[in-house]
Order: structure tokens, then C-alpha cells, then sequence
């Protein structure tokens, strides 16, 4: 779900929102890492009003660490990395390690679970352990350049060469599952197994699809321009929520320009639901700035997202992370470090929240993006 992951300017860090052989070193283990462990520190990660949020653990110490999904069973996590000290290669790789900070059955914290070449993005756990992520490394090996600016706009880039990877298992081989001509990335999974959603130019501009296990067919779910993206299903697997531009027709050229490039300009989304067949359509914030990285509330009722829409008046430098009723559209402020937050996810079970953030004990400024759990408290 593609994103970049350093401060610039008012916009949001990127963490891309994310051969033809199998290379010979694939499931790579990481050794221990020696830093803190995961420790509650008595809410010394906590701020002022995070009333929803206690016994706040970091789990990764460095670099940039983002789109940290849950397993199904809620005791692992996946997540993409640049962190140099579990991974050497530049670009963003995926790895998996337990949600409680506990080393793997590998005896090793962290474990690489992509091919450590190309530029990778968006995991997810299938809920039969199953794990599909996006990465260009087919097309590639080395890691590919991400433009920040064009023609003074800061820009994502869109990777024609992303396809969505399958692995049966962490220490499986990656299997290609969809592919062909275009950008097909961001793919998340329904909870019932039955369904991925995923972006894709393959319509010619940036839309959700839907993909049928059993079946293999795919459905188009978006039609209107601007670009649908980092969608995700209710618990209940009955509704879609994701973040989306809507260019005016003065925006639209522009838009289409940047598109013909292999860039977007994500300075302006909104959250949209739908049925998962992609009928019903609302638009459930209107807010400035980018407002993205949606996930529904076990209650599948109010939908957390981040937000810089609350600090536009200072630049639109800070992040935090909101929740939402889309029916009263009453808004409240869930995260408060001042920094950034995003990517919020529950557990399963409803009790856990993960989310990424550059917040430190020692409240000092920082670029790092690390990931953390909470306990949720509604």
C-alpha cells in the first residue's frame, strides 16, 4: 500500500500503498536482535488522550517498519522492512515475527520471508496461513528507484513491475498469483478466505479488484477515476473500506499525466465503503488532506484511518491516527505523538491494536518508523 517512509515536506512518508527463477537464498533467518525486548514500560509510549490505547510495546527498533498485519490465529505479525539490521538490500522486504516479541520456531526474532530481491509491499495472511505480497523482484532483482518529485509535486510511484505474490507457508516457495501487464499490488484478504481485494492499472487507471480463491475470477469494483487503494474488508467479510483520490476536471489531466509516468500524487484522498461486490457506494469522510490507511473496528460499524486533515493549517506534518462513525460521521482523535501513526489494524480477537509510528520514550524527534501494540480499550 504504497507510502515513502521519510518526512517531506506536508506529505505522508512512503511505504509503497505497497527473475523468472526462484533465487537461490530465499527464507532467509534474522539473529536475535539486542534491543529492548517487548515491554510495556509502564505507558512510558503513551500520550496525553490516547485513552483507547495502554501497555504500549514497540516491537521493532530502527529503520522503517510499516503495514504490520496480524495472522488470523493473532499470534504473528507481517510487515515490511528496510531496517538495516535485518535487511541489507536497500528496498523494502517482508518479514514475519511474533506478536509478543518472542523468537520464531527459528530461534531468530525476525524471519525474511520474500526473496530479498526487487521492491516488495503489502502482505497479508490468508486465515488458512497462507501469506500474499506484492514485489517487483520477477521483473528486477535489483531495487528499484522511487521518485519523490515530478514537475515540483511530490509522487508515489506505480510500479508496472509489481505482481502479487503466494506462499504456502513462511518457508515455502513464492508462487506468482496475479500478474501480466501493469501495477497489481495492495492486496489484503477477506476473513472468510473466500476473497483478496487488490489495486491494479489493469483497467487502464488505478482501481480495486477482487479476486476469487476458489474460482480465480476477478471482478473490477471501482470505476470512477482517481486512484482506489489500500482496501480492506469488515470483519465479517460483508463490506470493503479503502482511501481514494477524485481529481475535478481540472485535477484530471494532471492526474492522467502523472498516471502515463508511473506516479501518483497523493495529496488529497478520502475513505470510501462498499459491498464487497463493489455495490452501494459511500464516501465516508470529507476531510482535507490525505486521509487513508482504513480499517474497520471489530464492531464493523466505525472505521479507524489516519489523518494529517487536523494539521493542515501547520503544514500537514503530522499524522495521527482517527476513528469514525459513518453513520453520525462524529470523528475522534485516537492517536496523539505529534509525529506520525498510521496503519492501524486490530487483532482478531478484537483486543490488540498494531500500528506504526515514530514515537519514542524519550520523546525525541525521529525518522524511524517502528512498529507498535496496543491494548485496544473502547
Amino acid at each position: 500500500m504504497l507510502l515513502k517512509k521519510r518526512y517531506l515536506l506536508a506529505i505522508i512518508p512512503f511505504f509503497s500503498f505497497c527473475s523468472t527463477e526462484k533465487p537461490a537464498i530465499t527464507e532467509k533467518p534474522i539473529e536475535t536482535i539486542e534491543k529492548p525486548k517487548v515491554i510495556a514500560q509502564i505507558d512510558s509510549l503513551k500520550f496525553e488522550t490516547e485513552a483507547h490505547l495502554k501497555n504500549i510495546r514497540q516491537l521493532t527498533f530502527g529503520g522503517n517498519n510499516a503495514e504490520a498485519y496480524w495472522s488470523f490465529d493473532n499470534k504473528q505479525i507481517i510487515f515490511q522492512s528496510d531496517w538495516s539490521e535485518i535487511n541489507s538490500q536497500g528496498c523494502d522486504q517482508i518479514f514475519i515475527m511474533n506478536a509478543d516479541g518472542s523468537p520464531l520456531s527459528s530461534e531468530s526474532q525476525y524471519q525474511e520471508i520474500s526473496t530479498g530481491k526487487g521492491r516488495t509491499t503489502c502482505s497479508y495472511f490468508h486465515p488458512n496461513g497462507k501469506i500474499v505480497y506484492s514485489s517487483t523482484h520477477a521483473a528486477d532483482a535489483n531495487c528499484p528507484t522511487a521518485p519523490v518529485f515530478e514537475g515540483g509535486r511530490y509522487v508515489w510511484a506505480i510500479y508496472n513491475s509489481f505482481d502479487i505474490y503466494i506462499k504456502d507457508n513462511p518457508t515455502a516457495e513464492s508462487e506468482l498469483l496475479i500478474g501480466g501487464e501493469g501495477y497489481d499490488a495492495e492486496p489484503t484478504i477477506s476473513p472468510d478466505g473466500k476473497y483478496m481485494i487488490f489495486t491494479s492499472t489493469r483497467s487502464g487507471d488505478l482501481d480495486l479488484w477482487r479476486y476469487e480463491f476458489e474460482t480465480k475470477e476477478i471482478k473490477q469494483i471501482t470505476f470512477l477515476p482517481g486512484y482506489d487503494g489500500g482496501a480492506f474488508f469488515s470483519h465479517d467479510s460483508k463490506k470493503l473500506v479503502w482511501r481514494a483520490s477524485r481529481p475535478n476536471e481540472e485535477e484530471l489531466p494532471v492526474y492522467k499525466d502523472l498516471l502515463s509516468k508511473g506516479l501518483v500524487e497523493p495529496k488529497a484522498m478520502n475513505l470510501y465503503t462498499s459491498d464487497i461486490d463493489g455495490n452501494n457506494v459511500e464516501q465516508i469522510t470529507e476531510l482535507p488532506g490525505a486521509n487513508w490507511a482504513p480499517f474497520f473496528h471489530p464492531d464493523n460499524k466505525r472505521i479507524l484511518f489516519s489523518s494529517n486533515h487536523h494539521t493542515m493549517d501547520k503544514g500537514g506534518r503530522v499524522f495521527d491516527i482517527f476513528m469514525i462513525d459513518p453513520n453520525t460521521k462524529k470523528l475522534e482523535q485516537i492517536t496523539n505523538s505529534g509525529t506520525f501513526d498510521a496503519f492501524p489494524m486490530f487483532s482478531h480477537d478484537g483486543k490488540y491494536l498494531v500500528f506504526a509510528s515514530n514515537r519514542r520514550v524519550d520523546r525525541k524527534p525521529s525518522r524511524d518508523t517502528n512498529v507498535f501494540i496496543a491494548e485496544w480499550v473502547d
